[in-house]
C-alpha cells in the first residue's frame, strides 16, 4: 500500500485504500455508488469499499429531519442523520430512539444496516423492529419506498443486511416517549460469572435497560467478576427539573504506542475497575450519556489501541447451549491471552427479523482484542467455540471472520444470498466485508 493513497477505515483503524463523495444530495452520490458509508463507526470492513472500486458514497451531509408526528412519535428522517443530532433534538421534547448503540456517532441509515441492538434487546428488540418504512436507491439505479407489508422481502435483507440490498436514502421509525432525560440506575458488584448470569436473567424481566462489565482476564473462582447495571428511565418527580447538562468530550490527541495495552495493563486497570466499585450496590439518578454512551466522553478513543488498531469481538451464545457456554468461552479467551479491558456483556431476547440480524436468545459477550500478530488464530479459536455453541458473530464488529466459519455460524445465510441477487443480481453493491466473507468480486 503506497503512502500516497487517500485511505479509509473503520473504527478499529485498520486502513484500506479509498476515500468518500459527500453531499447533501444523497440520491445523486449514490447512483452507480458500490456503497454508502455513514459515520465510519462499524468497526472492521462493512463500510470499506472493495479494492477494484475504491470510493464510497458518504451519507452524513444527507440529515434533514422530513416529518415528525408529534402524537405518534413516527418520525422520518434522511439516511445520514446522527443519532447525536437525533437525542439532542428530539430528548428534550420527551422522546427517544427506540434502541440505541453504545455510541451516538452512528447515522439512522447505519442503524438499519446493522439492526443495531442496545441495553434494552431483551424488551424491544433491534433497532430495525421499530422501522415503518424505507426509501431506497436499488443496484439497477431505481427508488423505491417500501415498507415490511408491501416489501417484506426487501426488508428482510436490508435490516442487518450492512448496506448490500441498496443505499438507504430515508428511513421512518417510531420513537419512544419518555418520562425525562434522567435515568434511574442501580449496579452491582457481582464476584463471579454464574452470579453474574443468574443476575443478568433476574433483572431482564424488571428493568428495561441491563447491561454488565466482567473482567475477562480473571480465572477460576473469579472468572467473569464485575458490574452489573441496571436502569429505566426516571420519573419527572426522581429526576432534577433541568436536563442534564453536557460535558465537553476530551479527544485522545494521537496513537498511543503498541505496548500500552499490553496484558499488565490491561490485568491492572480490570482489577481496579473492579474494586472502584467498592460499595456492593450503587443507586441513583444518572444522565443519559454517561449510561448509554460512556466512551464517547473521550473523542478518538480507539487511538489507544496502537498502529497496528483493534477488532472487537462480539458473539451471541444461545440459550440452548446453557449457562456453561460463557465460561467455556471466557476459559478458552483467557487460556489463549486474550487480554481486554471491555468486555461487555448483554442479555439478549428474541430473534429479530432481518435475515443477517446479530442478536438472538442467549447471552452477548463483546471484547476488544489489539491487533497482534497472533489475532487471526484467536479469532478463529473464538468461532470454532461459538459454532461448537451455535452462536453467531456481529458483522458490524468483525474484521477477521473467515468465510467458512460464518457459513457454519448462519443458517440463514443461504436465503440472505438468494434475495440479495434478486435485487442486486450483478452483485454492483460490495464492500471490502462482502468481498472476504462472501466471495464477491474485489
Amino acid at each position: 500500500m503506497k503512502s500516497s493513497e487517500p485511505l479509509l477505515w473503520g473504527w478499529g483503524r485498520l486502513p484500506a485504500p479509498g476515500r468518500e463523495i459527500r453531499s447533501e444530495d444523497l440520491e445523486r452520490i449514490t447512483e452507480g455508488a458500490v456503497l454508502t458509508r455513514g459515520l465510519g463507526r462499524s468497526y472492521g470492513d462493512s463500510s470499506l469499499p472493495p479494492a477494484s472500486r475504491p470510493v464510497a458514497a458518504a451519507s452524513p451531509l444527507a440529515d434533514r429531519l422530513i416529518a415528525f408526528d408529534e402524537r405518534t412519535g413516527v418520525l422520518r428522517c434522511e439516511a445520514g442523520l446522527s443519532l447525536r443530532e437525533l437525542n439532542r433534538l428530539f430528548l428534550p421534547r420527551g422522546w427517544f430512539t427506540p434502541v440505541t448503540p453504545g455510541t451516538q456517532y452512528v447515522t439512522v441509515g447505519g442503524m438499519v444496516a446493522a439492526d443495531v441492538h442496545g441495553k434494552n434487546h431483551h424488551r424491544d428488540g433491534c433497532f430495525g423492529a421499530h422501522v415503518r418504512a424505507l426509501r431506497m436507491r436499488l443496484a439497477d439505479g431505481r427508488i423505491v419506498e417500501e415498507t415490511p407489508l408491501s416489501g417484506p422481502d426487501l426488508f428482510r435483507a436490508t435490516i442487518g443486511g450492512m448496506g448490500l440490498t441498496g443505499h438507504l436514502l430515508e428511513v421512518e421509525f417510531q420513537m419512544h416517549r419518555v418520562a425525562s432525560s434522567w435515568l434511574w440506575c442501580e449496579s452491582d458488584r457481582i464476584p463471579d460469572l454464574d452470579a453474574f448470569i443468574e443476575g443478568l436473567k433476574e433483572a431482564g424481566p424488571k428493568w428495561p435497560f441491563t447491561v454488565g462489565w466482567i473482567d475477562c482476564l480473571s480465572r477460576g473462582r473469579h472468572l467473569g467478576r464485575g458490574i452489573l447495571m441496571r436502569g429505566r428511565w426516571a420519573e419527572p418527580a426522581e429526576a432534577p427539573r433541568a436536563p442534564p447538562r453536557a460535558k465537553r468530550p476530551v479527544t485522545l490527541p494521537f496513537v498511543l504506542p503498541g505496548w500500552v495495552l499490553g496484558p499488565a495493563t490491561v490485568r491492572a486497570f480490570n482489577f481496579l475497575y473492579y474494586w472502584k466499585h467498592w460499595q456492593r450496590r450503587r443507586r441513583g439518578i444518572v444522565p443519559y450519556e454517561p449510561f448509554f454512551y460512556p466512551l464517547d466522553a473521550i473523542l478518538e478513543w480507539n487511538r489507544m489501541y496502537g498502529p497496528r488498531g483493534f477488532t472487537q469481538y462480539q458473539c451471541v451464545l444461545p440459550e440452548a447451549s446453557g449457562r456453561g457456554a460463557a465460561r467455556r468461552f471466557l476459559e478458552l479467551l483467557t487460556s489463549r491471552g486474550g487480554a481486554s479491558f471491555l468486555c461487555v456483556i448483554k442479555d439478549c431476547g428474541a430473534e429479530g427479523a432481518g435475515l443477517l440480524s446479530f442478536p438472538k436468545p442467549g447471552i452477548s459477550i463483546a471484547l476488544d482484542l489489539a491487533v497482534r500478530p497472533g489475532t487471526q488464530a484467536l479469532v478463529d479459536a473464538l468461532n470454532e467455540r461459538v459454532i461448537a455453541e451455535g452462536g453467531r458473530v456481529y458483522l458490524a464488529k468483525d474484521a477477521f471472520t473467515r468465510p467458512e466459519h460464518f457459513r457454519a455460524m448462519e443458517p440463514r445465510l443461504t436465503e440472505w444470498l438468494r434475495l440479495r441477487r434478486r435485487f442486486d443480481p450483478d452483485l454492483r453493491l460490495r464492500s471490502r466485508q462482502s468481498v472476504r466473507l462472501f466471495g464477491d468480486s474485489p
